[in-house]
């Protein structure tokens, strides 16, 4: 048996990062959304090294609307990232942020919005008057590649100018979506490395219990229509959103060589299936995790998931090493999980903790203050740092 842990992180030790966050670790993490934005902001205080694999399904918002027209990834939650890694500190950096950030008002009358649709490539809008000329030439030129490229009838419903900026440097560069995500990187000065899980314009699919098909996430997530009403019986990749034939792409050298020089590898909070298990779906995932002889932690959801419905911590780990095996079977769990992290109040996760359970698969819980009075029922985001990086610093594990 396994014991569950109680860690004590170093103070000094981590504090310790704060001085030389360039040269800090190199923690991964498999996401996609807005659950890790508040741990990302703060991580760059002690590390600009690290990694964030990001699903590139998004099927709702302006998100859709652009992959609609320029048949692309989703932009929406690389852009998502990148800013939340933008180092604010350095001059003019704020300024892009705002700009970059900025949506336009859902309530504006049709003229309004096509005059400010029209004046975006000329740099008129007012935001765009405190970033530095440098940098708003570049924008600049994003923006009139991207509106060059768009079919003349386009509709602009509250889009994102950051999703505008980084479609346009897809296209701008061969519509290789890597070389995007780096020209969006220099413009915000972001501390750390995005990477789209692959470079595809593919849709998530999935399967319920009940037998119905759904094809497209917005569908999955309980956001933009009702929550599914049946658990997930299998997730899987499509061509495209009328299609429900299973494709499986294959991860790049980069996606590969990133995992592999990861030092810790982090499951963290979000949608389950949509942000965190959508990662696991293309070839060549699992294999470089597992080899990697880093430590791999699971950071469990305290706040109601929509697409888990009801699924218990147990269950969640279950599914987590059933898709991380899915080209493997014979994968050790030692090898994809090692530790399942959770607040020290177990009623705060679906059917408590099961911590014989989890111990007979060879994981080990570790227990740790994450929610505090000013956080929940969320997790804070100084308490998450605390505990991942104490755990990075293990030696035995």
């Amino acid at each position: 048996m396994y014991p569950v842990q109680i860690i004590q992180p170093d103070p000094v030790k981590i504090e310790s990062l704060r001085t030389n966050p360039e040269h800090g670790p190199k923690i991964l993490f498999f996401s996609g959304g807005s659950a890790l934005k508040p741990l990302s902001q703060k991580i760059i205080q002690y590390t600009h090294n690290s990694i964030h694999i990001i699903t590139v399904f998004d099927s709702g918002g302006s998100s859709a609307q652009l992959r609609h027209a320029l048949a692309m990834p989703a932009v929406g939650d690389l852009r998502n990232r990148l800013l939340a890694l933008a180092d604010k500190n350095v001059p003019g950096v704020p300024e892009v942020h705002a700009l970059l950030s900025y949506r336009f008002p859902n309530n504006l009358p049709p003229k309004m919005l096509e005059q400010g649709w029209a004046d975006l490539p000329g740099g008129k809008n007012h935001l765009f008057l405190k970033v530095p000329r440098s940098i708003r030439d570049n924008i600049c030129e994003y923006l009139r590649i991207v509106k060059q490229n768009l079919p003349t009838d386009f509709e602009l419903r509250r889009p994102s100018l950051g999703n505008l900026v980084l479609a346009g440097a897809y296209v701008k560069n061969n519509r290789k979506i890597d070389r995007a995500i780096e020209e969006f990187s220099r413009l915000v000065n972001a501390r750390g490395i995005v990477q789209a899980v692959v470079d595809s314009s593919l849709h998530l699919a999935a399967t319920l219990e009940n037998g119905q098909k759904i094809v497209g996430q917005h569908l999955l997530t309980g956001k933009e229509v009702p929550p599914i009403r049946s658990r997930v019986k299998n997730i899987y990749l499509v061509k495209n959103n009328s299609s429900l034939q299973p494709v499986q792409p294959e991860i790049n050298a980069k996606t590969r060589s990133l995992i592999l020089d990861a030092s810790l590898i982090c499951y963290p909070i979000g949608s389950f299936y949509t942000s965190l298990i959508a990662n696991f779906l293309p070839r060549g995932i699992s294999e470089a995790i597992a080899s990697n002889p880093c430590p791999k932690i699971f950071i469990p959801n305290t706040g109601l998931d929509p697409e888990m419905q009801g699924l218990n911590l147990l269950d969640q780990v279950k599914i987590l090493l059933k898709y991380l095996r899915k080209d493997k079977l014979s994968l050790n769990t030692n090898k994809l999980l090692n530790f399942v992290v959770v607040d020290i109040e177990a009623s705060r996760y679906a059917g408590g903790i099961k911590d014989e359970s989890l111990s007979s698969l060879g994981i080990k819980v570790i227990r740790y203050p994450l929610v505090t009075k000013n956080s929940a029922p969320y997790l804070d985001a100084s308490r998450l740092c605390e505990v991942i990086f104490s755990i990075n610093q293990l030696s035995d594990y």
